[in-house]
């Protein structure tokens, strides 16, 4: 791979994939040599939105990108059930892989994945984009700085209309997506916690509804952490609003309030919470940008690495276990 010159095979140019070329596209030297997905009509939108793809090779069956070659690098946005085949195979074919959330299928798979870029010296990531958002860093930044003091709970609450928004999409059929809300949007709630606070995972207690389908569209679990402190995640697909998302996080020292695009604080000694003004924010970035700069040296690791989302994967099916059995308890690992 020539690092001022880094190409891109896109596995699956559905709406996703194409906000991953729209960003792919504005980095200097990288070129998006091949688009694969079984929808011709997606690869054919695909192109009347990015005009610079004329030249791109098009593919329904992402293997034979692989096999005619001259690809550097994959940025995998299928179906969650298919990231782990496409994944390895893309591993094996010697590319680097940029994964959508959330991951792959089960902490086994997991494992396995990051076992195989291990062996194949291949950059493995995970497109956990609060990683490089502005209100998250700020946060992740003063829990890790001591400011907080030791964690004691975390309240972290989603909503947003996907019961009704995702009916009738592989979002909503548990052969392709392996779980629902929670293992969809949740996925970044969970990641997000995990992320600022730097705790380890140690029990997990869910309670879920399908609401009559065939994932999860409501949850409701408890995390214990080694660490000695909890989050509860309340996850809620049958919302009518279209998105709120509310991180609350108290130390024995501060307090760390995330409303929707709004962020707040107070520390000992003056109990009040204040806003954070945005420009004292980190600058945002995303994922795209990130993960060029993981291949072209500029950086050593991804915001993201592949042990996020392996970390997300042992909470989640831990949740799946849990709900199964009404609420118990279940350990991690």
């Amino acid at each position: 791979m020539d690092n001022n010159h880094i190409r891109f095979l896109m596995i699956g140019v559905g709406g996703m994939g194409r906000e991953h070329i729209r960003k792919l596209l504005a980095i200097p030297n990288v070129q998006i040599a091949a688009l694969a997905d079984p929808s011709t009509a997606s690869l054919h939108q695909a192109e009347e939105d990015f005009p610079e793809l004329a030249g791109a090779r098009k593919y329904t069956d992402y293997k034979e990108a692989l096999q005619d070659g001259g690809l550097d690098a994959a940025v995998i946005v299928s179906p969650h059930r298919l990231h782990f085949e496409q994944g390895m195979d893309c591993l094996q074919a010697g590319l680097h892989v940029l994964m959508e959330k959330p991951f792959v299928d089960g902490a086994d798979n997991a494992e396995q994945i990051i076992r195989q870029a291990e062996a194949s010296g291949k950059h493995l990531a995970v497109s956990y984009q609060r990683h490089l958002l502005g209100p998250y860093m700020y946060m992740q930044e003063a829990v890790r700085s001591g400011k907080l003091g030791k964690m004691q709970f975390v309240s972290a609450y989603q909503s947003q209309s996907w019961l009704t928004d995702q009916k009738g999409t592989w979002r909503q059929s548990l052969a392709l997506s392996c779980g629902g809300q929670l293992n969809d949007s949740g996925s970044h709630l969970l990641d997000v916690v995990l992320w600022i606070t730097g705790m380890t995972p140690q029990k997990v207690s869910a309670v879920m509804d399908t609401r009559g389908t065939e994932v999860d569209i409501d949850s409701a679990v408890t995390i214990q952490f080694e660490e000695g402190a909890i989050a509860s995640f309340h996850v809620v697909g049958s919302a009518s609003i279209k998105w709120q998302e509310d991180l609350s996080i108290h130390g024995e020292k501060g307090t760390l309030l995330y409303r929707n695009g709004k962020l707040y604080e107070a520390y000992e000694g003056d109990p009040s919470v204040k806003e954070v003004a945005e420009e004292r924010w980190p600058a945002s970035t995303d994922s795209d940008q990130n993960f060029v700069d993981l291949l072209t040296g500029r950086i050593q690791e991804a915001a993201a690495p592949a042990a996020s989302g392996l970390s997300i994967a042992r909470v989640t099916e831990a949740a799946m276990v849990s709900a199964a059995g009404n609420g118990i308890l279940t350990p991690i690992g």
